[in-house]
């Protein structure tokens, strides 16, 4: 088997996905045999968002004949990961060098997790909803736009509300009565917004 690991390992995060790796190839006559290619093992040591520890699962990627470096697509926002590059030939793959640390910026989150629509009244409809199932950040607020629809299915003028972040309900005050309203809901980090959810409901016609 080879008896070198690549030196000189330097990670470049292009963004909160992608990352690209280079190397130092090793000298040919330290592979002792037909070099096939440098192989990247990587794997996620933790997301930033989550405090999950879970079963860790290394990825492997080739980069086949005397290359230098290469691209680590699908990576997840917002979490540590680390990595190390091995030299392979025939025979087997040679000692992996120092592994190396590096950290996904933020990206913008998964939707809502859910949107639930309760207790209407004349006038009011309560909102509750659940956080993103991937915040891929910190989450910086949510965005409830939401719109009147009449009998001929036309829709009335948008009104938009920011929401902090640390909130999880909201009553929604001075409706119309035995109105139909659509809502659309989504959450954003500091990169931006993610999926929206929408829902739709109707406030009472008379008590």
């Amino acid at each position: 088997v080879p008896m070198v690991a690549p030196g000189n390992v330097q990670v470049h995060v292009i963004n909160s996905t992608l990352a690209k790796v280079h190397w130092d190839p090793v000298p040919l006559k330290t592979v002792r045999g037909h070099l096939q290619g440098y192989k990247v093992y990587y794997w996620k040591v933790q997301s930033l968002s989550r405090r999950s520890r879970r079963h860790v699962e290394k990825k492997i990627l080739t980069f086949r004949g005397n290359k230098t470096f290469g691209m680590l697509p699908g990576l997840e926002p917002y979490s540590t990961y680390k990595l190390n590059v091995r030299v392979a030939n025939g025979k087997g793959e040679g000692p992996a060098s120092p592994d190396k640390v590096f950290r996904t910026p933020e990206g913008v989150p998964s939707s809502p997790s859910f949107l639930k629509i309760t207790n209407p009244t004349l006038d009011s409809l309560t909102l509750e909803w659940g956080s993103p199932t991937h915040p891929n950040g910190v989450l910086t607020s949510y965005t409830l736009k939401f719109q009147p629809i009449n009998n001929t299915h036309e829709l009335g003028p948008l009104v938009e509300i920011r929401i902090p972040a640390n909130e999880s309900s909201l009553i929604l005050k001075n409706l119309n009565y035995s109105t139909r309203y659509k809502f659309y809901f989504n959450a954003q980090t500091s990169v931006g917004s993610g999926n929206q959810i929408t829902e739709e409901a109707v406030t009472i016609m008379d008590e």
